[in-house]
């Protein structure tokens, strides 16, 4: 196989040709279906729509919802009509929502009404009051002067904001031969979607990626998890992410499967999902796998025609992988690892990897992809089975960060590889675990202790749904250890139990001094769990217990 040279348009438009009649999307909740003919027509449509809104080729189009049909349009039919589409985290508010469209340099803003309880037209008016003396299509914001239009992905009357069905009116001017003339200007290298990185360490950066990045990061992504036109990809992850758009919908796109999708995660909705559209294909980042297993109706739903998916996002615990494979039956589920950056996916298991190796590890470097394992400090590679930094080089690198030369040049070297930030370890047979990033090494007393080691061990307990291990500051080691656990449903367990279970079974530096019991984990709206906020609050609760 080599690699595709062609854009997202091209693919769909590809698989229309081959397979029209064959189901491209199918929403359960709404029961809407779509042939690969019908998406094709919808998407060329839209991007008509585009052109006649005056939308550029290169021009930035930001949109801010959850997995609505819309979302899914949009995303090919910019990838038909040249425009970038940037992609907007579904939990911001204001100041973040000013900062991404603001940096972004978007002129065209689509958005649904709101999203649990925030209402987003409420959010960009705050941002644009000028949009209450405005007339459709001239948006003039003294905050955003690059915004020229708003689109609401509904037709609710809004003052200064386009309904849906009026912005569909502007393809009407556009002929198909238009549509052609602005897809023969356009290249695999053009960028395509600027994805902000998800704020799990810092303040967003908006990563730039091409039609070549995710064509073909989605086909081998595919490739891996044996796709073909009769899987049918349960897809609840959500769109404004890679995992969303990438790996769910190009990874479907690229092999001509049906995706099957969730606007907005929900454990009993994606196991009916699966059970009435007899899904091949689950995707979903461990807390949400963690939630279908540990529903109390799981037993309810007949997961049997699961054979694949990708658990990623977050670290996987070995456990939960295990009772994929077993309680839900996708005993061919497959291990994902990157970043935004790389487009994302940079190394992957196999179907027919050996369970061991698919419970371990994050499989091995895709095709076309170089990896290398450094020492963060010399620079200098490392050999089999020791720590560093993981690098990676190829076709799935991003261009850059928008506007951020010096960001950019940061996380790429000038041999263009890209610096992850990640701690993995390769061993003789080529795999590659990710033991944490290298801000999150504890180090106790001298010793290094990667929490992922400790929370796998954790995770054995009965009683431990999840846990989270984090450091935080001690006068006398440097760093203790903090456990953050959420207990199964109906199940006890205190701290002095925990510990019991720790003695004798790990070193005694690598026992959690802290241990704290919790609900739930601070989370990005893409389910990443967000360490840095656990060990703020981690500082909090260790300086009260010392007081």
């Amino acid at each position: 196989m080599s690699l595709l040279e062609k854009t997202v348009g091209e693919i769909l438009s590809d698989w229309a040709n081959l397979i029209p009649e064959h189901e491209a999307y199918v929403y359960p909740e709404h029961g809407i279906r779509k042939t690969y003919q019908e998406f094709d027509r919808e998407t060329d449509e839209l991007a008509k729509a585009f052109i006649g809104m005056g939308i550029a080729r290169g021009e930035h189009v930001a949109i801010w919802s959850d997995n609505k049909p819309q979302w899914l349009l949009s995303q090919f039919a910019t990838g038909k009509m040249g425009a970038v589409l940037v992609t907007v985290n579904t939990n911001y508010q204001a100041n973040e929502l000013e900062y991404l469209l603001e940096q972004s340099d978007t002129s065209t803003l689509i958005l649904d009404e709101g999203f649990k309880g925030t209402s987003y037209i409420d959010i960009i008016r705050s941002i644009c009051p000028e949009l209450k003396d405005s007339e459709n299509g001239v948006v003039n914001c003294d905050k955003l002067p690059k915004l020229k239009r708003i689109i609401l992905m509904t037709d609710r009357e809004e003052t200064g904001i386009y309904k849906w069905s009026e912005f569909l009116h502007h393809a009407e001017g556009i002929a198909d031969a238009d549509l052609a003339e602005r897809q023969r200007t356009m290249t695999p290298d053009d960028v395509i979607n600027i994805q902000y990185t998800s704020g799990t360490t810092g303040f967003p950066k908006g990563v730039m990626l091409t039609h070549r990045n995710v064509v073909n990061n989605g086909k081998i992504i595919g490739d891996f998890m044996k796709l073909t036109e009769d899987d049918r990809v349960c897809i609840p992850v959500p769109f404004f992410h890679c995992f969303g758009c990438v790996l769910g919908n190009m990874a479907a796109v690229t092999h001509g499967s049906t995706m099957v999708i969730v606007e907005q995660f929900d454990p009993l909705l994606v196991l009916e999902a699966v059970q009435e559209e007899k899904c091949t294909a689950l995707h979903g980042v461990p807390t949400m796998f963690i939630a279908e297993l540990n529903h109390s109706e799981f037993k309810k739903y007949d997961t049997s025609s699961l054979r694949t998916g990708i658990m990623a996002g977050s670290t996987c615990p070995i456990e939960v992988m295990k009772q994929v494979i077993h309680d839900m039956g996708a005993e061919e589920i497959t291990i994902c690892y990157g970043q935004t950056e790389s487009s994302p996916v940079i190394t992957q298991t196999q179907t027919d990897d050996p369970i061991e190796k698919r419970v371990s590890t994050v499989g091995k470097p895709h095709p076309y992809v170089e990896v290398k394992i450094i020492d963060p400090l010399t620079g200098e590679e490392v050999p089999i089975g020791i720590p560093g930094e993981l690098c990676t080089r190829g076709y799935l690198v991003m261009k850059g960060y928008y506007n951020d030369l010096e960001a950019t040049h940061e996380a790429i070297d000038e041999d263009g590889w890209l610096h992850t930030g990640d701690i993995a370890i390769m061993d003789m047979d080529g795999y590659i675990d990710i033991t944490g990033r290298i801000k999150d090494v504890i180090i106790r007393g001298g010793e290094n202790i990667y929490p992922r080691e400790v929370e796998e061990f954790l995770y054995k307990h009965p009683a431990i749904s999840d846990v989270q291990i984090v450091g935080v500051p001690d006068p006398k080691y440097g760093e203790e250890l903090m456990a953050w656990i959420i207990l199964k449903k109906d199940i006890a367990l205190d701290e002095e139990a925990v510990r019991s279970f720790c003695r004798g079974n790990i070193s005694y530096h690598k026992i959690p001094k802290y241990i704290k019991f919790t609900n739930a984990f601070p989370m990005t709206a893409s389910g990443k769990i967000q360490k840095y906020k656990l060990r703020e609050l981690s500082i909090e609760e260790t300086l009260s217990q010392k007081i």
